[in-house]
């Protein structure tokens, strides 16, 4: 860990997982700050599917890396683009972190990514089997940097983010496989 950075608890996961709104929630719950790169990215160069549109997908990547080096050195809970772990150099700067993986069926995704303006989904009649491709190219990718991994399918959040808050404080987690741990990992 780079000196005068502090570990961050970061969020990857698929589009649609839940990882801005569980990141909010589970960094209430420890006290600390939330940062999330796609709001970042937004802040600083508009919206994203404008820049999908006027620089293209490699552009974009470059000003991810960017605001993802800015979340980490902040860092408190850190929700990632679903897309940030693409880039090698995002993987090697997880290893200093603790990273959960928040997945989600793709009958579930379903309705969470319906009307959002996704860049990568908008390529394709249906979104869902997109969707599942993207997902599945980056399926090692997640579980390369991924310390935890949570389902956030079904039951409510609240129960994930509690699940996810207790793994943080070294407890176990309360929900009885439901929602909580699917895998840990040690990187």
């Amino acid at each position: 860990m780079a000196e005068g950075t502090t570990a961050a608890i970061v969020l990857v996961g698929p589009m649609g997982a839940g990882k801005t709104s569980i990141g909010r929630r589970v960094a209430r719950e420890l006290g600390v700050t939330f940062t999330d790169t796609d709001s970042i990215v937004v802040r600083d160069h508009g919206a994203i599917a404008d820049l999908f549109a006027t620089q293209g997908e490699t552009r974009f990547r470059e000003i991810e890396r960017a605001a993802v080096g800015e979340a980490l050195a902040r860092g408190g809970v850190v929700a990632l683009g679903g897309g940030a772990v693409l880039n090698a150099d995002t993987r090697h700067d997880l290893a200093a972190h603790r990273v959960v993986l928040l997945t989600v069926a793709p009958h579930i995704v379903r309705s969470r990514i319906q009307g959002e303006a996704r860049p990568l989904l908008a390529t394709d009649d249906d979104p869902v089997a997109r969707w599942q491709t993207i997902m599945a190219a980056r399926k090692p990718l997640y579980e390369e940097v991924a310390d935890v991994t949570f389902d956030t399918s079904s039951g409510p959040l609240a129960l994930v983010v509690a699940d996810i808050v207790a793994w943080v404080r070294g407890q176990q987690p309360a929900a009885d496989g439901a929602f909580g741990v699917l895998s840990e990992e040690t990187k």
